[in-house]
């Protein structure tokens, strides 16, 4: 006869079924302009957000190009609000405030949209948010002594507080959580959230991710790691999957998607842009920067995607790749969306020719791009790789060119995201309808 088991270590008698997740509204801040329409134009029409950075600050460096917001986000919010924030943060209001009216909720928040506060929440993506903020306190520190430096340098440093923000402008009270995992945090961002809300945690939720980098020091560091592309800002510096990529280009912005249960997004006729059907997560436990050029990581986070997903390969109908124009990291990439996805050709689309790498908020806006590619049935092209460009060891279907009709049989969609240290993250997004 066995003793009875600690009361504290028993499983439950049950577990809650999952709710299937929905994505009913969608917000961006991209280098390419404010709001959605202005990046989905953009991706379209293949133009290109990255600009040559100008200011004395960058003077020196050996590379200046960026993909830079064009628009003062702080001019676009009142100013005892905007002077609270960081760069990052203003983004990341202004692009989860556009998801929140795009999914029919009202812009004074929960309470005047008929939410209760504490069953909404906020999972943002970011590496460090807006760095610029502690070195400005630093550099007053030095120059001016300490009685120069403002008490709110440290709320508006820590990563945290674009999430805090969005909470605060939308009184949000159920949780506002924050992911750092590199440049995959936008997107386990996303999907820490729809979790969230398959386990009846919250009911709906803000997901994406927001990143302010394009500083002097964070430019100068990439470029010394030899990460960045050497070309100037007109000649298309990021070109994924060409033979002749030569590096990432330093970006920022926001994306967010309005998540919410399928229940109640038909409780109150919601319409949804697709199903946030699964994602999955692995570490490539290689090299504190280099990806692993087997790929092995990143197929495992695929599969887990697509399992998570309740799919198999054969679903998958697009993939919005990584894919940041490094030699190595983008024929890892196709490595492994090969060995997972099998011979049969599956459109692929690179963004980062058009936005350049927007670090932790890539995630949240190739995540918006990918769900628009589902309920317009249409692909973007990847720019910077023209016709007979591609590098010959990439044997990926990429579109190029113009706009392609996504494939009619399948219903499944991938976003990838990869970041230095080896984290992995996939999005699996579902057509509808």
């Amino acid at each position: 006869m066995h003793p009875e088991p600690d009361s504290r270590t028993r499983r439950p008698s049950g577990h809650p079924i999952p709710r299937r997740v929905v994505v009913t509204g969608l917000g961006a801040v991209t280098p390419l302009g404010i709001g959605v329409p202005d990046l989905w134009r953009g991706l379209l029409e293949g133009r290109c957000g990255i600009r040559e950075l100008t200011g004395e600050e960058f003077t020196g460096l050996p590379v200046r190009s960026a993909g830079t917001v064009p628009v003062d986000p702080a001019a676009l919010l009142p100013r005892p609000q905007a002077r609270r924030m960081n760069r990052a943060a203003q983004f990341g209001v202004l692009a989860a405030r556009e998801a929140w009216r795009d999914a029919g909720f009202d812009g004074s928040g929960t309470e005047a949209s008929g939410l209760s506060p504490d069953r909404v929440g906020v999972s943002v993506g970011a590496i460090l948010g807006d760095a610029s903020v502690l070195v400005g306190g630093d550099r007053r520190l030095r120059e001016k002594g300490p009685r120069a430096v403002s008490p709110l340098t440290t709320p508006m440093t820590v990563p945290s507080q674009a999430a805090s923000q969005i909470s605060l402008d939308l009184r949000i009270t159920g949780e506002a959580r924050t992911v750092t995992s590199a440049c995959a945090s936008g997107t386990e961002a996303i999907g820490q959230a729809i979790d969230r809300i398959r386990y009846g945690h919250v009911d709906v939720a803000l997901a994406g991710g927001a990143e302010a980098v394009v500083t002097p020091a964070i430019m100068a560091s990439f470029a010394a790691m030899r990460a960045l592309s050497t070309r100037p800002a007109g000649e298309l510096p990021s070109r994924p999957f060409a033979r002749d990529r030569d590096g990432f280009v330093n970006g920022e912005g926001a994306g967010f998607l309005l998540l919410e249960s399928e229940e109640h997004a038909w409780a109150r006729g919601a319409s949804v842009y697709c199903e946030a059907a699964g994602w999955g997560l692995s570490a490539d436990a290689h090299h504190m920067a280099a990806p692993d050029p087997s790929g092995t990581g990143v197929a495992l986070a695929l599969r887990r995607a697509l399992r998570d997903a309740g799919s198999r390969p054969a679903d998958v109908i697009h993939v919005n790749a990584h894919a940041t124009a490094t030699p190595d990291g983008d024929l890892a990439e196709a490595n492994a969306l090969r060995t997972v996805l099998g011979a049969t050709p599956v459109p692929v689309t690179a963004l980062k020719g058009h936005l350049g790498h927007l670090q932790g908020a890539a995630g949240g806006v190739e995540a918006v791009a990918t769900a628009l590619t589902l309920h317009h049935g249409t692909i973007p092209p990847t720019i910077g790789c023209g016709e007979g460009e591609q590098d010959e060891g990439i044997d990926l279907d990429v579109v190029r060119g113009r706009p392609r009709v996504l494939p009619r049989y399948g219903d499944l969609a991938l976003s990838n995201s990869f970041g230095f240290g080896g984290h992995n993250a996939v999005l699996a997004l579902r057509r509808v309808g």
